[in-house]
């Protein structure tokens, strides 16, 4: 039975984003697939919380999909992060709802992949970006899995959508079967690195 998967995904404007519209639509069309596209559902930033806690208990692996924005994500996202992941229900004493869950995250950056290098414009890895998402799946006793990341997204042709697409479709044919965790995981900064090898 395939794995079931909570999409939790951020554009504030999606109209505009040629990559993640394309993206978006491979969730819409697989059944063990949930996709709560924040902005469209709470464009008030009322968030219904213990609706959003139902869907988390119902699901084995989150992915939280979103573009980069200032190093994170967007504000409807981090809100739901605050809300949603309350102390005593994902994390602290008697929070144990999440356990042994598998968090990930799908990015796509404007910024190249040698932005985010010691010597690039950032200073940084994207990972050294995202070590509080990696820290707040830890803390709720989740496995935090490699990202799958799309760079440079402004510059990306048709054919290079199309191609993203495709890995995309691939990534969720192999979430969908169930993901080895461990060694076969952490090996890598994203998982864009695994889809090219025999996991």
């Amino acid at each position: 039975m395939p794995e079931k998967i909570l999409v939790i995904f951020a554009h504030p404007l999606l109209e505009k984003s040629r990559v993640n519209k394309q993206l978006i639509r491979f969730y819409k069309e697989r059944g063990n697939i949930t996709l709560q596209d924040l902005y469209e559902l709470y464009p008030d930033f009322n968030i219904d919380v213990e609706h959003q806690k139902e869907l988390l208990t119902e699901h084995n692996l989150i992915i939280l999909h979103h573009p980069l924005y200032w190093y994170s994500c967007p504000p409807l996202m981090k809100q739901w992060i605050d809300m949603v992941l309350e102390v005593g229900w994902a994390y602290g004493p008697g929070g144990d709802a999440l356990n042994g869950k598998q968090m990930m995250q799908v990015i796509t950056s404007g910024a190249r992949k040698a932005a985010y290098t010691e010597s690039g414009r950032n200073h940084h890895s994207l990972r050294e970006f995202l070590l509080p998402f990696e820290q707040t799946a830890m803390l709720c006793g989740m496995t935090y899995l490699p990202p799958y990341v799309i760079h440079g997204t402004h510059r990306l042709s048709n054919d290079d959508i199309r191609t993203y697409s495709e890995e995309l479709s691939a990534l969720l044919d192999l979430l969908s079967a169930g993901v080895p965790t461990g060694e076969a995981t952490t090996g890598a900064d994203y998982f864009n690195e695994l889809l090219k090898e025999d996991l």
